[in-house]
């Protein structure tokens, strides 16, 4: 089964397995407001990430404006659709399975600091949790591993945290800010999705990772 990662979100105490599967998601219309029942990402959310969910495309439009100015736009222009912040399509569920991820760090937070930086593939994994869908960068140095909660016709909204280095267990959501990540899973072509992860809490202004099926 491979190593377990345990994520305890503030309002449902879930545990995340990394060798599980994951059940079909409906997303709910996008001319309703999201459910507001227990399990309910709003529910479950820091203030700061709410504020993060609030921001993402002022977020995005930052990062961008950084990275152009820095010299990117061109490696930008290049990534298409990924980059695009509008670009997203109906259905955002992601299904269960083995996934293709790399991620790219756009605008940067401290002076001197590269304002565009996108990695290699590595290994990710999305599985069934408590009727939700758990998701796990499963190789690299910085590896999210959270839950993914409906939003509406165009959106998912991921919650948990940053585990880095050799660490084994991630850390409980809520406990450390600076590991805490709020982002949202989005289509953005057949199969191709991605997560947009608006003021992440280190080195960039916007961290966009592409997911595409293995094999």
């Amino acid at each position: 089964m491979g190593r377990s990662i345990w994520v305890l979100t503030a309002a449902l105490g879930i545990a995340l397995g990394a060798c599980r599967t994951v059940p079909s998601i409906p997303p709910s219309s996008a001319d309703a407001p999201p459910a507001e029942e227990a399990g309910g990402w709003r529910a479950t959310a820091t203030d700061p990430d709410k504020q993060r969910i609030r921001g993402w495309y002022s977020s995005w439009q930052a990062a961008l404006a950084d990275a152009r100015a820095k010299g990117f736009g061109a490696d930008i222009d290049r990534e298409g659709a990924l980059l695009q912040p509008m670009a997203a399509l109906p259905n955002p569920h992601l299904p269960a399975g083995e996934y293709r991820c790399r991620t790219i760090k756009v605008g940067a937070q401290g002076r001197g600091a590269l304002g565009y930086i996108a990695y290699g593939w590595f290994r990710c994994r999305v599985a069934p949790e408590q009727g939700l869908s758990s998701l796990t960068k499963l190789s690299g140095s910085q590896r999210p591993v959270g839950l993914i909660f409906p939003d509406n016709l165009k959106r998912q909204v991921f919650l948990g945290t940053l585990e880095l280095g050799d660490e084994k267990m991630a850390l409980n959501y809520g406990s450390d800010r600076m590991r805490d990540m709020a982002g949202l899973v989005e289509r953005i072509g057949d199969n191709r999705w991605r997560l947009v992860l608006p003021a992440p809490a280190y080195e960039s202004l916007l961290d966009v990772i592409e997911l595409v099926p293995a094999g």
